[in-house]
């Protein structure tokens, strides 16, 4: 992946935004991200289908839940890069993630 092909994948707020909450808690499935970004499952789930296809994202299946991540093997200037946007986003991202604490039940501890 080269930084322009990066760029075009994070241009969507919606894409962006998961994709920080991800690097952030290092996984959350499509309902974690619905709360956190009072957003449809339809929506998500299309944004998190176009990261996964520009391997920015990967994904496991647990139970009924997919959890997204990022990609294992992205190279390091790209995780820089998040870091970077991470720390500019720094309160829209808070309170994506207090929206995220105030979910009622998780799939980690909610089974």
């Amino acid at each position: 992946m080269n930084p322009s092909q990066l760029f075009k994948c994070l241009s969507d707020d919606t894409r962006l935004l998961s994709t920080l909450l991800i690097h952030s808690e290092g996984e959350l499935c499509v309902c974690e991200l619905m709360a956190a970004l009072d957003d449809s499952q339809p929506k998500i789930s299309r944004h998190l289908a176009q990261l996964r296809s520009c391997g920015i994202l990967t994904d496991r299946r647990d139970k009924q839940w997919v959890y997204y991540r990022l990609h294992p093997q992205l190279p390091a200037w790209i995780t820089q890069i998040l870091d970077t946007t991470a720390r500019a986003q720094k309160e829209q991202l808070h309170v994506c993630l207090q929206k995220l604490k105030a979910m009622q039940c998780r799939p980690a501890n909610c089974a």
